[in-house]
């Protein structure tokens, strides 16, 4: 499905260029052929003009006519040699109202069209130059490829968001499909375990085995909770985030090398609230401490800061490991992308879908240097 949206995406598009191809040359068609008619009236209008001042025509109603059609619609401005204006067009009041009204608008006739010469009859020493501009419909049909192209870069735009937000509803059920059957599947051996752990127990020098036992079976349990909520909506309640990370830190320390210092800074304050899903929270941390651990090859610091501030919480996790190119920073939240030879590249990518889509945050990649370190940047809002 998701391929017959990217088809039906190119499809359109392509559609939309040829449209906006075929409007501009068909509209600059049009301009020419009306730019030439227009150009044809005004001499028509010269032409009435002189028969008008031509002292030896008797009939005047063609030329009268002429004028009054022709000098109707398309701007006109007469001037003699001296560049005085004689005659125009333009609405008296307009006029009226600004002495620097025409010379504005001669100034701006002549940078449209070439003039047309001209000799009165009255003055036949003298030259009369007409200047012209556009009428409203040649401004329109110029303009009107403009407006298509506006309209046709919405469509497009529309339907670019369209597909993307099916493309990313599509990876969504996926990953919602994909987390709950992993969550059913361990439901089983889970159950199974945990029988045989009450076995265990009742029997002597077993009891040791089944306690440690009951330790792991109790992580699968919280591992198959969280991919259960995946897909779900989540339910939210105010938890202090000092506890919930400095516990999270502590199942991590366990697991790593005495090299390994973590330390966690609050700015003073020993207790900050935030509405979060506890389960999903720590997977969240627990991602990003392991990446630390994997970015140091066993030595280095881990430095978790909590900032509350006004309207939000921040939560920075800091590492000094060997830090992230600058051609993977766009890509670290991927899913599939690792630069480790095992794993499957899905921790940071769920993390950040847990946060972004659950928790209303963001989640991202601060700070980052090869050979200094990478800080990933949490904001929780209030």
């Amino acid at each position: 499905m998701l391929q017959r949206f990217l088809n039906l995406r190119n499809i359109l598009g392509l559609i939309a260029i040829a449209f906006i191809m075929a409007s501009i040359f068909f509209s600059n068609f049009l301009a020419k052929k009306i730019a030439a008619d227009e150009k044809r009236k005004v001499q028509q209008y010269v032409e009435a003009v002189n028969d008008l001042n031509n002292i030896n025509n008797q009939d005047t109603k063609l030329a009268t006519k002429i004028i009054i059609e022709n000098g109707k619609d398309i701007p006109l401005i007469q001037t003699n040699e001296r560049d005085s204006i004689v005659a125009n067009n333009y609405d008296s009041a307009a006029v009226a109202a600004s002495k620097f009204y025409l010379k504005e608008r001669l100034s701006i006739l002549k940078k449209i069209n070439p003039p047309i010469i001209w000799q009165n009859p009255l003055n036949t020493a003298e030259k009369n130059f007409t200047y012209y501009g556009e009428s409203d419909l040649l401004v329109q049909i110029r303009y009107f490829p403009i407006v298509q192209l506006v309209v046709a870069m919405l469509f497009i735009i529309i339907i670019f968001i369209a597909v993307s937000n099916k493309s990313k509803s599509t990876q969504n059920q996926v990953w919602a499909g994909m987390a709950k059957e992993t969550a059913h599947q361990l439901g089983t051996p889970i159950s199974s375990l945990e029988g045989w752990m009450e076995i265990l127990k009742e029997n002597e020098g077993t009891q040791k085995v089944a306690e440690e036992m009951s330790k792991d079976v109790e992580r699968l349990k919280l591992v198959s909770d969280r991919f259960g909520k995946i897909g779900s909506t989540p339910k939210l309640e105010e938890t202090d985030l000092i506890a919930q990370i400095e516990t999270m830190i502590s199942y991590i320390k366990r697991r790593a090398t005495d090299r390994v210092s973590f330390s966690l800074t609050t700015g003073g304050e020993n207790d900050i609230t935030a509405m979060i899903n506890p389960p999903l929270f720590d997977w969240v941390i627990e991602n990003l401490l392991k990446n630390a651990l994997d970015a140091m090859d066993g030595k280095g610091a881990v430095n978790i800061n909590i900032k509350n501030e006004t309207a939000q919480i921040i939560i920075d996790v800091k590492d000094n490991g060997k830090g992230i190119s600058n051609k993977n920073i766009a890509n670290v939240f991927k899913p599939g992308f690792t630069t480790k030879q095992r794993g499957w590249g899905l921790g940071l990518s769920l993390s950040k879908r847990i946060i972004d889509l659950y928790h209303k945050g963001e989640l991202f990649v601060k700070q980052s240097e090869v050979g200094k370190g990478t800080t990933f940047r949490i904001v929780l809002k209030k």
